[in-house]
């Protein structure tokens, strides 16, 4: 099947500074994708390549099987929703949205017909007749989306889009693009650093980092699977702790000494005992207790801890618990159901079990993935 969207080998240079290593990339139809990563990691980069803003130095760009590197933006076909919405203040609602549509020289009737269903679909539609200095910041952004998707565009590229909203209205938007994204089946490429807006709202997920892709997955993939120490951090939150293989004692499964804490972790590997590695456990799957017990659990790991600080967030408690090697741990439970509370210097037990706690590869520094394409699954095929 042809992708939606191909980057074959394609690469962007300013100056002395590498912005988007060679970097291949498959986009299936009807694909939710989002670019994820800090600030300078390249995802941003990559959306102007895509939109024709900026051209490669090398490489190609593919929509639908068509090469389009060297056609002007007006030509590729595509939507695209920005960080500021770019709205005419001169003009309406309904004017706003249908300015491509004229551009394409459509009828009066046409233009109309489509602006108004655009306006439907995103619930502006009795607000046609304002300015857009008479809407909310989430209208503003409904209304730039409107316009983006009336042109029945091949891609929909979205910058950022939510960044200027607040909290409450942001996760009100993710509901609403997604569920609009799925019923047109639009293929659509959303850049964020946010990366709850990519836990929530993904088919797939390409982190970023560096000028380079260093892992493509599902949500769940990556916060299950994260390939380095780089995707742990970023993908969610984790307590992380530098170590040495000691010894492997089963498939997938490595004895590690994490700073003169020993526990038992999986992995891809393979590793060699003295090899260095990263474990991951994610805070939620720690438990807490206030009973003594031995050292590790049958299939699992324990260690005992001092809780520092007891940080009430709502739905859960964020415990900060420091480890007899010094370090401090997250440990979130739930407010309500949970266990006891504990109070800042009481002395409690962590334990997890190994199939939560991650062996990657140690280092900071984000390794890079082949150049061969990186394909996004069918819609179907999401995990949730």
């Amino acid at each position: 099947m042809t992708p939606a969207l191909e980057l074959v080998a394609v690469r962007k240079r300013y100056g002395g500074v590498v912005a988007l290593h060679e970097t291949s990339l498959r986009v299936r139809e009807g694909t939710l994708l989002f670019l994820l990563g800090p600030s300078g990691c390249g995802k941003t980069t990559t959306l102007r390549l895509v939109s024709g803003f900026v051209e490669p130095d090398g490489g190609e760009i593919r929509i639908r099987g068509a090469r389009v590197d060297g056609t002007p933006p007006e030509r590729r076909g595509l939507g695209m929703v920005f960080q500021h919405y770019a709205l005419f203040p001169h003009m309406t609602v309904l004017e706003n949205v249908a300015f491509g549509l004229r551009m394409r020289r459509l009828g009066a009737g046409p233009i109309r017909e489509r602006a108004e269903r655009a306006l439907e679909l995103v619930r502006l539609r009795d607000l046609a007749g304002r300015y857009p200095r008479q809407l909310s910041g989430g209208q503003q952004q409904r209304v730039a989306l409107a316009r983006a998707i009336v042109i029945e565009p091949t891609l929909l590229l979205l910058d950022e889009p939510l960044s200027n909203l607040d909290l409450k209205l942001r996760e009100e938007m993710r509901t609403e693009i997604r569920a609009l994204q799925r019923a047109l089946g639009l293929t659509t490429l959303f850049v964020t650093h946010d990366q709850e807006e990519a836990l929530t709202m993904a088919d797939e997920i390409v982190v970023m980092a560096e000028g380079r892709i260093v892992q493509t997955g599902t949500p769940a993939e990556l916060y299950e699977r994260p390939a380095t120490r780089f995707v742990a951090h970023f993908v969610g939150e984790s307590n992380l702790e530098a170590g040495r293989v000691e010894a492997a004692i089963g498939p997938g499964a490595w004895r590690v000494d994490a700073g003169g804490l020993r526990v038992v972790a999986t992995g891809r590997g393979p590793w060699q005992p003295g090899d260095a590695v990263t474990v991951v456990v994610r805070p939620e799957r720690i438990r807490l207790s206030a009973a003594p017990a031995a050292e590790g659990e049958a299939g699992g790991n324990g260690v005992a801890g001092r809780v520092e600080e007891c940080i009430f967030r709502g739905a859960s408690r964020r415990y900060r618990v420091r480890l007899p090697h010094g370090r401090i741990w997250s440990v979130d439970e739930p407010a309500t159901g949970g266990g006891p509370l504990h109070a800042a210097g009481a002395t409690v037990r962590l334990s997890w079990r190994a199939e939560d706690c991650l062996a990657v590869p140690d280092g900071s520094a984000p390794a890079p993935t082949a150049p061969a394409a990186v394909a996004a699954r069918p819609r179907d095929a999401r995990s949730r």
